[in-house]
């Protein structure tokens, strides 16, 4: 999902000492408890997900199209190849409209996904795309350009001018309090990729109070905000030293991702990639998927359904004609759930059964 590659060259920079926030970590989980909690689980493995008839979080949630009928078909497909775990975002603007009716849709999602013994990773902030969200009917895909309409929550400068809003707050607690307790839920992903978009610190007052406000409301799950640009050091430095389980992003070579892992291990915290597998990057199943499972690292892979997202097609790579690229960039399943790729689905199905 990343606009930019990784510079590894700045990887050490989250290894800095920070008191910023040093309060928020009254509730936060030891390693042992973190440890204890991910042995209580099999291997994780899956994709983030959206349905192929959503373009965005807000077409996903709102009552308008909210489209449980997919939602329980593509589900399947992923169940279908011993996928455990799905990564989903949420979206602030989705549950200001219809706060009762987003957290009805919120358990819908949850009992389908129950139904195909697949847990929940939800997302509730984001600092990646399009930086103007708002309520409604949303735009139509842009032919051949990979995230056309994925919006960030709450966007910029809500971002900055939010960043202490009794209204943000208020969102974040009473969900994460709703389901404070619920086994379906993995660990909530408090912010995707801050710093995203060029922000850089600027999202870093928003990133400390997400945690606040959570620590707050003291969830059973854990809580985590995965690495993703190691030349944010004082971002990298803030996530990994709050955060429960260390999750990270990696689209690089299965080399460069091997030197990442060895780095994070570091922590000595469980670990889960919770994006990886950009094709024409050299991100692969095959290359990466054994590698994770190896190490007993978390594996979620971007993409599941070809869709209304266009991620086949690669970030900075537009395709104007819309035909289907030589090689798809994420995604795993056409939306009538014939594989992209008949050997990778065996891979994942084969890594899932033996892990």
């Amino acid at each position: 999902m990343k606009k930019t590659l990784l510079v590894f060259a700045l990887a050490l920079g989250f290894f800095g000492f920070s008191q910023s926030g040093a309060n928020l970590d009254a509730n936060k989980w030891s390693k042992e408890k973190a440890k204890a909690w991910y042995a209580e689980h099999d291997w994780i493995t899956g994709a983030n997900f959206i349905p192929s008839t959503a373009i965005n979080q807000l077409e996903m949630w709102q009552e308008a199209t909210y489209d449980p009928e997919t939602i329980d078909r593509e589900l399947g497909y992923a169940a279908g190849i011993g996928f455990n775990t799905m990564r989903v975002y949420l979206h602030s603007l989705a549950y200001k409209a219809d706060k009762a009716g987003f957290k009805k849709r919120v358990e819908d999602y949850l009992s389908i996904a129950d139904n195909h013994e697949i847990k929940t990773i939800f997302v509730i902030f984001d600092d990646v795309w399009d930086a103007n969200p708002k309520i409604g009917t949303q735009r139509d895909p842009k032919t051949g350009t990979h995230n056309s309409g994925w919006m960030q929550d709450p966007g910029y400068p809500a971002s900055n001018e939010m960043a202490n809003s009794p209204e943000l707050k208020a969102y974040v607690q009473d969900i994460i309090k709703t389901f404070k307790d619920d086994d379906r839920i993995l660990f909530w992903d408090l912010y995707n990729e801050p710093g995203n978009n060029g922000k850089n610190t600027e999202s870093l007052p928003l990133l400390t109070n997400v945690f606040k406000w959570a620590r707050e409301i003291n969830p059973s799950q854990p809580l985590s905000a995965g690495l993703w640009s190691w030349g944010y050091k004082e971002l990298n430095t803030f996530q990994a030293q709050h955060s429960d389980i260390i999750t990270y992003h990696d689209y690089e070579n299965a080399d460069m991702h091997r030197r990442v892992i060895e780095l994070l291990k570091t922590h000595d915290r469980p670990m889960i990639c919770t994006e990886y597998m950009a094709r024409t990057n050299d991100s692969r199943f095959s290359t990466t998927l054994p590698m994770l499972a190896e190490n007993n690292i978390g594996a979620i892979n971007w993409g599941l359904v070809n869709g209304k997202t266009n991620t086949i097609y690669a970030w900075n790579t537009p395709i104007d004609s819309g035909e289907e690229p030589v090689e798809w960039f994420h995604d795993v399943f056409r939306k009538d759930g014939t594989p992209y790729r008949q050997d990778e689905v065996d891979l994942i199905k084969k890594l899932n059964d033996a892990y």
